[in-house]
This record gives C-alpha cells, sequence and structure tokens, in this order.
C-alpha cells in the first residue's frame, strides 16, 4: 500500500468501520494491530489514536494489555438496545423533522435511491450499510450533542443485526423489506413537511414493522424472558 500517512489512516478508519458493520469483523473479537498496521501502512501510535475514536464511536472496546475488541453483543446489550431504540429513534425523528435543512434533505434523498438500489439488487451488506447511512443523517438533522451518540451505537447494533435479519436466504421478510422502503419516503415528506409528530409516529411504526422479527433472530429458542422487558423477578 502507498505510504500517504493520512490517506491510508482514512482508509482504515472507514474500513474498520464497515468491517464492523457488515460483521467482517466478529463481534467480541480482538483486533491484531500488528496485522493492521502492515495492511494499511500505519504506524502503531497513529493506529491507537484511530482505535481511541473507534472507540468513543461505539464501535470498539478497549482493554488494557489486551488491546482492542469489537464491541459484543451479548443479552445484556441487545436487550438495552430493544429498551433504547424506539425512545431514541422517536426522539431523532422528531428533531429531524424540526431542524433538517435543504442540504440534509438532498442527502438523505440520495441515501434512499442507494438503498433503493441494494434492495433490488439483493445486496445484504450494501442494504444495510445504506439504510445506516440513511438513519446517521437523521441524526445529524437532528443536531443534538446528547442523542448523537446514543443514535450511532443503537446503529451499529441494528446494523450487525440487520446483516442476516435482511439477507437474501429470507425471503418471507420480502413484505417487510418494501414497507421499510416506503417508510423511508415517508420519512423524507414528514422531513420535508417540517411534520415533527407525524415523524416521531412513523418511526415508532419503523421500528415496530422489524422488532418481533428481530428478536426472532436474536432470542435463544429456550428463553423464555422477551428482550427489552425483565422477568419479574428482578424488575
Amino acid at each position: 500500500m502507498a505510504r500517504d500517512p493520512k490517506r491510508n489512516k482514512n482508509n482504515c478508519l472507514e474500513d474498520l468501520r464497515r468491517r464492523i458493520l457488515t460483521e467482517g469483523l466478529e463481534p467480541g473479537s480482538y483486533l491484531d494491530e500488528t496485522e493492521i498496521s502492515e495492511a494499511y501502512g500505519i504506524s502503531r501510535p497513529p493506529l491507537r489514536e484511530l482505535l481511541r475514536q473507534l472507540a468513543g464511536e461505539g464501535y470498539v472496546i478497549l482493554h488494557e494489555n489486551r488491546g482492542a475488541q469489537v464491541a459484543p453483543m451479548t443479552h445484556k446489550t441487545l436487550r438495552n438496545f430493544f429498551i433504547a431504540a424506539p425512545m431514541i429513534y422517536s426522539a431523532i425523528g422528531r428533531l429531524a423533522a424540526s431542524n433538517a435543512t435543504t442540504a440534509q434533505i438532498m442527502r438523505l434523498k440520495d441515501a434512499q435511491l442507494m438503498f433503493r438500489a441494494a434492495i433490488r439488487d439483493g445486496d445484504t451488506q450494501q442494504r444495510a450499510l445504506t439504510n445506516e447511512r440513511f438513519h446517521s443523517i437523521m441524526g445529524e438533522m437532528a443536531d443534538n450533542e446528547f442523542l448523537t451518540p446514543s443514535l450511532r451505537r443503537l446503529l451499529i447494533d441494528h446494523t450487525r443485526i440487520g446483516m442476516t435479519f435482511y439477507s437474501p436466504r429470507h425471503p418471507e421478510l420480502a413484505d417487510q423489506r418494501v414497507i421499510a422502503l416506503e417508510q423511508h419516503d415517508q420519512f423524507i415528506a414528514l422531513i420535508e413537511a417540517n411534520d415533527p409528530e407525524g415523524c416521531a409516529e412513523l418511526a415508532i411504526a419503523h421500528w415496530e414493522l422489524s422488532r418481533a422479527q428481530i428478536e426472532s433472530f436474536v432470542t435463544p429458542g429456550s428463553f423464555i424472558v422477551p428482550l427489552g422487558r425483565a422477568p419479574n423477578s428482578i424488575a
């Protein structure tokens, strides 16, 4: 790889994000700093700076003497995901419709075109990544420094789950994918119309569309406590 430190570092950052989101790097696995340094042509100090950035964004966890671990997907994190998702998505939707700029709306429309193409082509990775892009832009529209980190972390796990949930290997979910695509168009219309309440309500409907199906993929068959709800004994 050419020795352009700044470009190599940026390429490494974007590639690690993509590989984590698409589960090219498995949840809970540890990153090999030597391998990454050699692959991207960057030295260890800038790599560690990059890993600190990824840790701040929620992609990895840094452990003393063990290095960087891809953010795991334990039952606890998934349970918290299901609790937080509707609250965060509805708040983001409300604020996006209130604060969006014309330039941001144009970027959202571009993301929707890519999302539509990924679904048409049956490209699981692009479908997951463009969906993440769509909702990240809505987060930028919301422009809230308290919600943005929570949304970013939420989208990491939502995208990773989507690698299974939205795979063409599950044709029974084709109708849900079509509805999700239509709801993205509705988000754009509501944001353009400056309709915060309508956008917040749609965000809940958009979440509910996939919630039950996602639970069926991530909940062990013998586990009877629904994700997002504590058993009475520990409530």
